[in-house]
C-alpha cells in the first residue's frame, strides 16, 4: 500500500501545476478542511460559507442547491428532481432518488392523437409536460437524515440572493438572451427572465426574483409543505388546471423519495460507487467499466484511435442493454441487475470485440433515446470526511420556460424523459420499450450519474457531470483518465471528450484535441465520425475533488467548459 500512496500522492500533487486548456491557464482549488465545487461560482461560496460555519457536506448540499435555484436557473432548480450520492465519514455509502414522477392523470399514450401519432414534441412543451417535482422533497428527506444546521438557515443565502439580487454575468447574459424568444412565450416567465421593456438583462445588470424569494421563504418557515401544500402547491395546480395540464394536488401530497442502495463495483481496485434505476448511470457506467477492466488501456495511449474503438464498441453494448432493461424499479419487474453489474457477463460481451474493426449497431436492435443536455452538478467534501455527489436538473434548458405565476420558479419538461410511442423504435433515438413508457406516478429513466470512488476504504474521489444522454459517457472517461493513464485531475477533467450511444450509429466528438490521423483510422474501421458543432462544442462540465492521500487535501476543478463555474476551498 505505501508504494500506491506513493505514486499516487505524486500524481495528486503534480495536478497543483497549471495546465492550459480552452484559451485557459487552469490551476485546482486546494482545500484542507473542505471543498465545493459547482457551475456557478455564487453557489460555490454560499457552499464553503456553510461549511466555514460548521454545516457538514450534506448541510452544504442543501445551501448549494437551493443557490442553484436562484443563480442558475437554466437547470439548479427546486421545480425538478435529481439524485443524491452520499458517503459518510465512517464510509457508509447511501443515495436518495428525488426523480420527478409522471403525473397521476397520464398514461403511456398519453401524448399520442387519435390516430396514435405523436405531435412534434408534445411531450416536451408546454404545461402537459410538467412532471411532479422531487427537489424540495428530496432535500429534505436529506436534511432529515444527515443534516447538523437548522433548515431555514441553509436556505437563508437563497432567498438572499433572490431577494437581493446579483450581478448577470456575461455568461448568464448570452444565455438569457439566446432563450428570450421562448421565455416571452409565458407572461410569468417574460417577467422574470426579461426586462420590464421586454430586453434580456446585459452583463452587470442587478438580476432580483422577488416571487422567487417570496416562495424560499416559505419554505424555510414551513419545510416540505411550504412546496407541496399551502401557498406555493395551489399556485402551482391554479396554474395547471388554467392551462390543461395533468399536475393535481394529490401528486404533489403523495410525492416521496426514496433512499435506495447505490450501485457498487470495482475497477483495477478501486470501488465505485452511483445511483441505481431510476437512473440508468450507476449501472450501465460499472457495466461499461467491468467490460474495460480486461484491456490493458494505458498501452493504447489516452484518446487514441484504438483506445477511442475500444471505448466505442464497449458503449454500443452498454447503451443498447440500458434500453433494453432499465426503468422505475416501482414499476418494472424483472430487471437483471445482478447480471448487469456482474463482470461475467461483461467478460460474455466482449468476445465479439474486433481490435481493428466496428461493430455495426442494428436498426432492429433497441436503441435509447436523446435527453437534453441542460442538468448541473456540484460535489462537496467537509472537513470530516463526508461526501456529496449530486445532479439535478429541470430537463432541457430553462425547463418547460414556464415559471409559475406568483411563484417565480421554472417547472421541469421532464415528462419527455419518458418513451413517448409505445412499440415504436427508431433509428434516430426514439424508442418503445415497455420499461420507460409514461405510468401514473412512474419516474423516468435517467443518465444522472454521480459517482463517488474510494481505494481501500478511503475517500478518493468525488464527481459527476451534466449532459443529458452524454453524462455516463464522461463520468466514464474522466475516471478513465485518473486511474488508467494517472493524469492530474486538472487535465484528466479537461481532456477532450467523445461519445456513442448505440443509435444513431456515430461517434459524436468534441471539435478540438482529436487529431485527422486519430479520425482517419477511426474511419477505416468503419466508425462514422461527427464533431459537435461551434455553437455548442462541448460535453458535459465535470465538477471533480480528489483527495490525497498522505495529506487528505481536497483538490477541486471546475470544467473549464463551464463558464461561470468554479471550485472553492478553506
Amino acid at each position: 500500500m505505501q508504494g500506491w500512496l506513493i505514486r499516487l500522492s505524486l500524481v495528486v500533487l503534480s495536478s497543483l501545476q497549471p495546465i492550459h486548456a480552452f484559451g485557459f491557464v487552469a490551476f485546482p482549488a486546494v482545500g484542507r478542511r473542505g471543498m465545493v465545487v459547482t457551475n456557478q461560482v455564487l453557489a460555490s461560496e454560499v457552499g464553503v460559507e456553510a461549511l466555514r460555519q460548521g454545516a457538514n457536506a450534506i448541510d452544504a448540499a442543501i445551501a448549494v442547491a437551493f443557490a442553484l435555484a436562484v443563480v442558475e436557473p437554466s437547470a439548479g432548480n427546486i421545480g425538478g428532481g435529481g439524485f443524491m450520492l452520499i458517503r459518510t465519514a465512517d464510509g457508509s455509502v447511501n443515495s436518495i432518488d428525488y426523480r420527478e414522477r409522471a403525473p397521476l392523470l397520464t398514461h403511456a399514450k398519453s401524448y399520442l392523437d387519435v390516430q396514435g401519432v405523436l405531435p412534434n414534441d408534445a411531450n416536451h412543451l408546454g404545461y402537459k409536460a410538467v412532471a411532479t417535482p422531487g427537489t424540495v422533497a428530496g432535500l429534505a428527506l436529506a436534511h432529515r437524515l444527515y443534516g447538523s444546521k437548522p433548515w431555514a438557515q441553509l436556505i437563508a443565502p437563497a432567498i438572499r440572493l433572490a431577494r437581493q439580487g446579483f450581478r448577470v454575468s456575461p455568461a448568464f447574459a448570452d444565455d438569457l438572451a439566446h432563450y428570450a424568444n421562448e421565455l416571452q412565450k409565458y407572461p410569468s416567465s417574460k417577467g422574470v427572465f426579461l426586462k420590464s421593456t421586454g430586453e434580456p438583462y446585459q452583463p452587470d445588470d442587478l438580476f432580483r426574483q422577488t416571487d422567487l424569494a417570496n416562495t424560499l421563504d416559505r419554505l424555510a418557515r414551513q419545510g416540505v409543505n411550504g412546496f407541496y401544500r399551502g401557498k406555493t402547491a395551489q399556485l402551482m395546480i391554479q396554474a395547471m388546471i388554467a392551462n390543461s395540464g395533468w399536475l393535481r394536488e394529490n401528486d404533489l401530497t403523495s410525492y416521496q423519495p426514496m433512499v435506495r442502495m447505490p450501485t457498487r463495483g470495482t475497477y483495477r481496485g478501486y470501488t465505485i460507487y452511483s445511483i441505481p434505476p431510476p437512473s440508468s448511470g450507476g449501472v450501465t457506467l460499472q457495466l461499461m467499466l467491468n467490460m474495460l477492466e480486461a484491456e490493458n488501456l494505458s498501452k493504447l495511449g489516452p484518446n487514441s484511435a484504438a483506445y477511442i474503438h475500444r471505448l466505442v464498441e464497449t458503449m454500443r453494448r452498454a447503451f443498447a442493454l440500458r434500453a433494453h432493461y432499465l426503468g422505475d424499479p416501482e414499476q418494472v419487474s424483472g430487471m437483471p441487475l445482478s447480471t448487469l453489474l456482474s463482470k461475467p457477463f461483461a467478460s460474455r460481451l466482449i468476445r465479439d470485440i474486433r481490435s481493428r474493426k466496428a461493430t455495426r449497431s442494428h436498426p432492429d436492435d433497441v436503441p435509447w433515446h436523446a435527453e437534453p443536455m441542460e442538468t448541473t452538478h456540484f460535489s462537496i467534501v467537509d472537513r470530516l470526511g463526508n461526501a456529496v455527489s449530486n445532479t439535478y436538473t429541470i430537463e432541457q434548458h430553462y425547463g418547460s420556460k414556464i415559471v409559475v405565476p406568483g411563484a417565480g420558479f421554472l417547472l421541469n419538461n421532464e415528462m419527455g424523459d419518458f418513451n413517448p410511442v409505445p412499440n415504436l423504435t427508431t433509428t434516430s433515438g426514439q424508442i418503445g420499450s415497455s420499461p420507460n413508457l409514461i405510468g401514473p406516478g412512474k419516474r423516468p429513466l435517467s443518465s444522472m450519474t454521480p459517482t463517488i470512488v474510494t481505494y481501500q476504504d478511503r475517500l478518493f474521489l468525488v464527481l459527476g457531470s451534466p449532459g443529458g444522454r452524454t453524462i455516463i459517457n464522461t463520468v466514464l472517461e474522466t475516471l478513465l483518465n485518473i486511474i488508467d493513464f494517472q493524469m492530474p485531475l486538472p487535465e484528466a477533467v479537461a481532456a477532450p471528450r467523445f461519445h456513442h450511444q448505440w443509435l444513431p450509429d456515430e461517434i459524436v466528438m468534441e471539435p478540438y484535441g482529436f487529431s485527422p490521423d486519430t479520425t482517419d483510422k477511426l474511419k477505416q474501421m468503419g466508425h462514422r465520425i461527427t464533431f459537435l458543432s461551434p455553437d455548442s462544442p462541448m460535453q458535459g462540465r465535470v465538477m471533480a475533488i480528489q483527495i490525497d492521500p498522505n495529506t487528505r487535501k481536497r483538490l477541486g476543478f471546475a470544467d473549464l467548459r463551464g463558464a461561470d463555474s468554479k471550485a472553492v476551498g478553506y
